[in-house]
């Protein structure tokens, strides 16, 4: 149809030798007007009503331009373009009558100056002031027009709608596009007027219904289009032979303010020039009567509880008014807020593989609108969208894609951007959607606003199914209510609530229904479990779809397994804090890029899996030692940046107390509660692994005795599940063991003398057992000074820190390869509640952790010798010590004391170890003795 229109441009332009004079004033338009108007001409100011005729008038600037003596009245300007903006609001079915083919409108009756159209497609006429020639000769009747039929026609591609009329038997024709910007008015484009056709103003009016009898006169053929007497003059009657009766014009259903028309136009002189202007109608009224009583449906894709699960969420508007042209058309929808149930939460899933639409890509759909490659990424899409309006033919389909956080049109943390497109009929419609979570309990709920005034009839958004679905249903079957309140064009403060419900029929996976579980997995141990060696350490702990969510997790390790602490600086109490400080969503990537605790401090990672389904999200975190923390002297600092796919939740940092059993060195890790929520968002935590891979971190212990990793895990509902995994180390008979003890006395050496007594320990390095027992026996000649005793230390004393001075019988000192420095304290005598004849010798070490090393004291008889002392240390940690040394003092404060001479009688003790591989080692080590040096024994 174009293509013939050009054709004829180009024939007559082969028989022009000259164009018209330029104008010497600017280019313009005046006149302008747009009215709506009954059978009668009066006004029709019902909003949502089917007028009888919609008339828009224009002209163009004219001036006065002599050539010689002649006078002629000319236009400032030859009109190249001509847009047309009608108020938001205004609908027009372009299915209302049968459209006129392009063949049909290219074949020109020119002694009628009519196309070859059904007078059926007629939807109105148009009255024409213009001139056809090189120049104008000025000489037209002010207030006179040409009329002609205006036909609906079919429409090209990118194109809505489409009518023509024919000038001076020049085609011309106008396309109807819905703008592509908000608000999504109806646009009239004349593009590339004829510059052989001067314009001077049109009257154009079309028709609310044109099925209406009253239009037969002059409806398409009856008209006869070359009259020029400014008078429509009929050749006799068509009636409309359509099927339907249906209006072609609505008016909008909203009385807000008056209705304009903006008129913008250019000339072919100054094209870069647009002049534009406003035709204003009076404001619409009696929208309080106008109807308005949508529905919605809503429904998860998935039935079963806490599994993943899309979403259809639909609206209806039964409106059986818009296309009746006695009736007036009830309220298009402003604003929609909908809210889900409670349950019904976003699903971490969703973001692996997942992006975002920018700002930028959403509004780059504006410029390239069918361009596949432009706009939001196909990865961000996590929907679809149906749009069915009774004005067109075909359903209106688009997509809906995740919006940048915080980077979009609400600056929200979650949004959605809907993009509709129909290439076909050049439409696009972008609307973008607000999401909000409560910050509690992750309920969700939408809000839309400024929806486009485009009639439809059902609205239909679908959110994806399957694993990575957006949504996880709620825990438990049950009816869950989904409300809706939607607001009117028309009465914007009086919105009607609708509701819908969403069921859940089954247990995950199609179970039977039951109530939140407490079932666990738990899986725990070294990669190689040999005796006395490094290797990382791994646990995991999971649950399943269906129980209740994790709070807290409190682990401890078998005896023996230990962590190497020396040469790891910990992660200090200002950098767990500038942590903590990155809480706030768009703060994990940073973490990222400049971590709060040195590399130095960690020992491990950890990977936390969110999310229902098969298919969770995994985040992965660092591990660091931290120092004391909760009574504890240790700490660990899970530090996970939540990012998850385009979605950057901030910081997590869960701090975990590791607690040092001071009897066997024992290890207890209790971990604070796990966040459940971030920002509105359930973290839905379905494992946590932490692997312990740090180089010559974890060590396994010495003995194979078979043991066991447990674990108390804590639900959100306060439920503990008990947990335990069975552990044993291999190849302990593949260790050495080689202690060696050393003894030396101090002081006198006579009778009743109070000798000081220093015992050393030293222990080789690699592949050894460590100590389970050791038992050391005196020579006869020490024996315990009961006057010296005093009050020993009682075991709450002992607790509290506050044990008698004179309960101190001297210092101790151990040194481990697994630690920077020595521990280190007193000794004390310390009360047994009577499980004991004699009070217990207790080392008290303390450093980096703190260790209590309990020695039984005793008598014994070697052969036909009178009772020795013995100490018996019968649970020793199973710990690599490298030097242990223990001193008691002598004097005043000595324990001990002389029975004899002690260079006049055997120096010797008994030793007994027993490794943790339950290998014996049996020594009698000499005591020495500075004070017998040089003197001989008698015999």
């Amino acid at each position: 149809m174009r293509g013939v229109r050009q054709l004829l441009i180009a024939a007559v332009a082969l028989l022009c030798l000259h164009g018209a004079p330029p104008a010497a004033a600017e280019y313009g338009l005046k006149d302008l007007s747009l009215t709506f108007t009954d059978e009668g001409g009066n006004p029709v100011l019902a909003a949502g009503s089917h007028p009888f005729e919609m008339t828009t008038t224009f002209g163009v600037e004219t001036e006065i331009f002599f050539e010689g003596s002649e006078e002629r009245e000319v236009t400032t300007g030859q009109t190249k373009d001509l847009i047309v903006q009608l108020p938001p609001g205004f609908a027009g079915d372009p299915f209302a009558v049968p459209q006129c083919s392009g063949p049909d409108f290219a074949t020109i009756d020119k002694t009628r100056s009519q196309p070859a159209c059904s007078s059926d497609s007629a939807i109105g006429v148009v009255g024409v002031q213009a001139e056809f020639g090189s120049v104008p000769a000025g000489k037209f009747t002010p207030g006179s027009y040409t009329y002609a039929p205006v036909y609906n026609l079919v429409p090209p591609p990118g194109v809505a709608a489409e009518f023509g009329f024919l000038v001076l038997n020049v085609p011309v024709t106008v396309d109807i596009v819905v703008s592509q910007t908000r608000p999504y008015y109806l646009e009239a484009r004349l593009k590339n007027a004829s510059q052989f056709v001067f314009l001077y103003g049109s009257k154009l009016t079309l028709w609310g219904d044109p099925a209406n009898p009253l239009h037969d006169p002059i409806r398409g053929q009856c008209l006869d289009a070359v009259n020029s007497s400014g008078e429509l003059v009929s050749l006799g009657s068509c009636p409309f032979g359509g099927e339907e009766d249906k209006p072609f014009i609505t008016l909008p259903r909203s009385c807000q303010g008056p209705l304009q028309a903006l008129f913008s136009a250019d000339s072919w002189e100054e094209p870069e020039n647009v002049v534009s202007d406003t035709a204003t109608s009076p404001a619409l009224e009696d929208c309080d009567e106008l109807g308005f009583d949508p529905g919605i449906a809503v429904d998860t894709t998935s039935t079963a509880a806490e599994s993943p699960s899309g979403l259809d969420f639909e609206i209806e508007v039964d409106d059986p008014n818009l296309t009746d042209p006695d009736e007036r058309a009830g309220s298009d929808i402003e604003r929609v807020l909908t809210t889900l149930p409670e349950g019904v939460t976003t699903n971490p899933s969703v973001a692996s593989g997942l992006s975002a639409c920018s700002k930028a890509q959403y509004e780059e759909s504006e410029k390239l609108a069918f361009d596949p490659a432009a706009g939001c990424p196909q990865s961000s899409k996590i929907g679809s969208v149906e749009i069915t309006t009774p004005l067109l033919q075909e359903t209106l389909r688009g997509s809906i894609y995740v919006a940048r956080q915080r980077e979009n049109e609400f600056g929200s943390l979650l949004a959605l951007y809907m993009v509709i497109r129909n290439e076909r009929l050049g439409i696009l419609i972008k609307q973008a959607i607000e999401i909000t979570p409560d910050p509690s309990t992750g309920r969700l709920s939408a809000r839309v606003e400024e929806i486009p005034q485009l009639p439809f009839s059902r609205f239909h958004l679908h959110f994806r199914e399957g694993p990575r679905a957006p949504l996880i249903t709620p825990q438990e079957c049950g009816s869950y209510e989904v409300a809706a309140d939607l607001y009117p064009y028309a009465n914007p403060t009086q919105p009607v609530r609708r509701t819908a419900t969403i069921e859940v029929s089954s247990g995950p996976g199609g179970s039977a229904c039951a109530a939140p579980s407490n079932e666990r997995g738990f899986s725990a141990g070294t990669l190689d479990p040999r005796a006395g060696s490094y290797s990382p350490f791994v646990l995991e702990i999971s649950r399943p779809d269906g129980s209740q969510h994790l709070s807290s997790i409190s682990t401890t390790l078998p005896e023996g397994m230990l962590g190497r602490l020396a040469g790891i600086p910990y992660c200090s109490e200002a950098q767990i804090a500038r942590a903590a400080a990155r809480s706030g969503d768009g703060l994990g990537a940073l973490e990222l890029a400049d971590p709060s605790c040195p590399a130095a401090s960690g020992v491990g990672g950890v990977t936390v899996a969110s999310g229902a389904g098969p298919s969770p999200l995994h985040v992965d975190g660092r591990a660091y030692l931290g120092g004391p923390y909760k009574g504890a002297p240790l700490s660990l600092l899970i530090v996970t940046p939540a990012i998850a796919g385009p979605f950057d939740l901030g910081v997590v940092v869960v701090r975990t107390a590791l607690q040092v059993d001071e009897t066997t060195a024992q290890i207890t890790a209790v971990s604070d509660p796990i966040p459940t929520i971030l920002h509105g968002l359930p973290l839905d935590v379905r494992s946590v692994a932490i692997q312990m891979d740090r180089p010559n971190f974890t060590l396994n212990p010495t003995s194979c005795e078979p043991k066991s990793i447990s674990a108390q895990v804590t639900s959100t509902l306060g439920q503990t599940a008990s947990l335990s995994q069975y552990y044993q180390a291999r190849d302990c008979g593949a260790l050495g063991f080689k202690p060696k003890l050393s003894l030396r006395m101090k002081g006198g050496v006579k009778r009743t003398a109070h000798p000081a007594l220093k015992t050393t320990l030293t222990y080789p390095s690699g592949a050894y057992a460590n100590i389970a027992r050791a038992v050391v026996t005196l020579p006869a000649a020490h024996i315990i000074d009961n006057a010296h005793i005093g009050n020993p230390c009682t075991r709450v004393q002992f607790r509290e820190g506050a044990c008698p001075p004179k309960s101190v019988l001297g210092t101790a000192t151990a040194t481990s390869p697994l630690l920077d420095e020595p521990l280190s304290g007193p000794v004390y005598f310390r009360s047994n509640g009577g499980e004991h004849p004699l009070p217990d010798i207790v080392a008290d070490l303390h450093g980096q952790i703190h260790v209590v090393l309990v020695g039984n004291v005793d008598s014994m008889r070697v052969n036909r010798e009178v009772s020795r002392i013995r100490t018996t240390f019968a649970r020793v940690p199973d710990a690599p010590v490298s030097k242990f040394t223990l001193s008691l003092f002598g004097g005043k404060r000595g324990l001990l004391v002389n029975k004899a001479n002690v260079c006049k009688v055997p120096r010797r003790a008994i030793v007994t170890f027993v490794a943790q591989n339950n290998k014996r080692l049996e020594a009698t080590p000499k005591v020495a003795n500075k004070g017998c040096k040089g003197k001989k024994r008698r015999r």
